[in-house]
């Protein structure tokens, strides 16, 4: 990983960093950016999904994400690669579905990190405008955000995540602090459980309860890409992986039901109705927290949203550095910067392509919220669904060629169930796709073609030789697999 190799004319390194469980909890937590779940996703979630059965969404979807884990970090231990699906997906069923794989990622990241500029662009208008600044066009403070998470993007990871971690830090309290308010003054209905009842979760639609909950935790992931830049990653990683999934998990269900309460569970579904927008960071924090709450979650609520920023710009980046190594992609994105060890060209690659996506929204004069928010996240959802499904086949096909793990619960059952939960989920947001985009059949359609000429760009790539030099997609012991 150390040693530098000529590529293009230009000298390549592999990534540095001493990355330890922790910063790379804080880079996944940070990506599913809970204050933004909490306070932006579950409110739709209570007022069209199942309402008071929401906190459960969480809680299954973590079930399924963690028999999912099992495999996944099963397979890290042989495989550390920043192009984390892509590198599991190409070492367990060839070179060319890895490929197809690596252009699901890139939509999926692509995807949501447009959605979180454009609800990331509109807050910090608010909060200027609330605090009497001027009212600029929300294009222009997305530009200002693209410009921090460029430079920070562009440096050591050690540093990106440092400031994650503070960040994280204060989402995660101000949110436990509501929590605890809340379950201490109780809401007007009581403390019940009856959130966790199955018949509360069966109940409205829980189809789009679903729907949200694999949404907040895209970037799940992250816990591999890291693997180059982590401290004894075959440590690392699997740990750094079941930390994340019950982090978030436990934290949702808990935070959902503490709203829940405070609503109260027969209300809850009309009030989240009539404040879609304010119901955290607005009613319920103003009830329990006062003034304070009214100033400090909104500022908070910007911070978390750039939080998710930088991660998806950090996963971004090193898919290109990936596909550049793997030489799918022009090499120069395979270059890391000399002294900070960062893939930098792949860095001010992903800052190109926000700028194109934020450019055309912009142009057209769509809403940040209402058009680039909402459509980005369903187009999101789908792909990565699609993704961690490929990536489970992978895994069960790895250990079954490979025989390297002969454990069945790590290697067969687990990623099993895993992927059986993780086809019922995509089943469930591809009937409920038009509802979560909030646009018509057409638009369903274009966005699910999206993912599928995704995938076909990515397949096609594989047609590209790698230059001379590059880095294989697969160690020596399976490359026979990379070769398909």
């Amino acid at each position: 990983m150390a040693e530098a190799v000529r590529a293009g004319g230009g000298e390549r390194h592999g990534l540095r960093g001493t990355i330890g469980v922790p910063g790379i909890v804080f880079l996944v937590v940070a990506s599913a950016a809970p204050l933004t779940a909490i306070g932006g996703a579950l409110p739709v979630m209570l007022a069209i999904g199942n309402g008071a059965g929401a906190p459960s969404a969480y809680l299954v979807v973590a079930l399924v994400l963690l028999l999912f884990s099992v495999g996944y970090a099963a397979m890290s231990r042989h495989v550390t690669d920043t192009g984390a699906f892509f590198a599991f997906v190409t070492r367990g069923l060839g070179r060319r579905a890895g490929l197809g794989s690596a252009g699901l990622a890139l939509l999926t990241y692509t995807a949501i990190q447009a959605a979180v500029y454009g609800l990331a662009a509109a807050t910090l208008q608010g909060l200027v405008v609330q605090y009497g600044g001027p009212d600029l066009p929300w294009w222009l403070w997305a530009l200002v955000l693209v410009a921090v998470v460029a430079v920070l993007g562009y440096r050591n990871i050690d540093l990106g995540a440092r400031v994650l971690g503070l960040l994280l830090v204060l989402e995660i309290g101000i949110i436990a602090v509501l929590t605890v308010a809340i379950f201490v003054k109780g809401g007007p209905e009581g403390t019940s459980l009856s959130s966790f009842d199955p018949s509360t979760f069966t109940s409205g639609s829980p189809g789009i309860a679903l729907m949200f909950a694999i949404a907040s935790f895209i970037g799940f992931e992250a816990t591999s890409i890291y693997g180059e830049e982590a401290r004894d990653p075959r440590r690392t990683v699997p740990i750094a992986t079941y930390v994340a999934v019950v982090l978030i998990g436990v934290f949702y269900a808990l935070a959902s039901w503490a709203i829940v309460t405070a609503v109260g569970p027969s209300q809850v579904v009309s009030i989240a109705g009539e404040h879609p927008a304010d119901l955290v960071v607005g009613v319920v924090s103003g009830q329990y927290l006062g003034s304070f709450g009214d100033h400090v979650l909104p500022v908070l609520l910007f911070t978390s949203l750039f939080a998710a920023l930088l991660s998806f710009h950090n996963a971004i980046s090193r898919y290109f550095f990936a596909l550049g190594r793997d030489g799918a992609l022009h090499s120069v994105l395979a270059r890391t910067h000399g002294r900070h060890g960062s893939p930098h060209t792949g860095s001010l690659a992903q800052t190109v392509t926000a700028l194109v996506v934020l450019a055309a929204f912009a142009l057209a004069g769509a809403d940040p919220v209402a058009q680039l928010f909402t459509w980005m996240s369903g187009l999101a959802t789908v792909s990565v669904v699609t993704l961690m499904l490929l990536a489970c086949t992978a895994v069960l096909v790895f250990f079954a060629r490979t025989r390297l793990d002969r454990r069945a619960w790590n290697t067969r059952v687990a990623p099993a169930l895993g992927g059986i939960g993780l086809l019922g989920i995509l089943v469930t947001v591809l009937a409920n796709f038009t509802t979560l985009i909030a646009g018509s059949a057409a638009l369903a359609g274009f966005f699910i073609a999206l993912v599928v000429l995704a995938f076909v760009a990515g397949w096609l790539l594989s047609l590209r030789s790698r230059p001379e030099g590059a880095a294989p997609t697969a160690s020596p012991a399976v490359e026979d697999l990379a070769q398909r």
